[in-house]
């Protein structure tokens, strides 16, 4: 079993990270806009909001809706550094190296996939 196989094991565990799901608005945006752009709003997301060592407004930054990507962190725990640390181990009050960053992207985008094909 993959790592991200583990994780999602865990995340399905979740009464509150099992709850999202992409509405219609969402999958028809991800259908017309494809993964590469998905994926490069993602790291923007990312590198935005979430990669500074003490993120502005932490834990309220990534909305619950409005884009796929913001509802694709709430279910992946890639939305806050208090989830980060507590569901994959990537300590808060530190800045997100690029790997960790590209690390959160792969997840979403796992995470978008499954979803999409649910």
């Amino acid at each position: 079993m993959s790592e991200l196989d583990r994780l999602f094991q865990r995340l399905d565990a979740s009464t509150f990270r099992r709850r999202f799901r992409l509405g219609s608005k969402e999958r028809q945006y991800c259908l017309e806009k494809g993964p590469e752009v998905i994926d490069r709003h993602a790291a923007e997301f990312i590198a935005q909001r979430l990669a500074a060592a003490e993120p502005r407004n932490d834990g309220k930054q990534t909305p619950m809706r409005g884009h796929p990507v913001f509802i694709a962190q709430h279910a992946t725990a890639t939305c806050c550094r208090s989830c980060l640390e507590k569901w994959h181990r990537i300590a808060a009050h530190q800045p997100l190296s690029a790997e960790q960053q590209r690390y959160m992207v792969t997840v979403i985008h796992a995470w978008l996939v499954k979803e999409m094909n649910r």
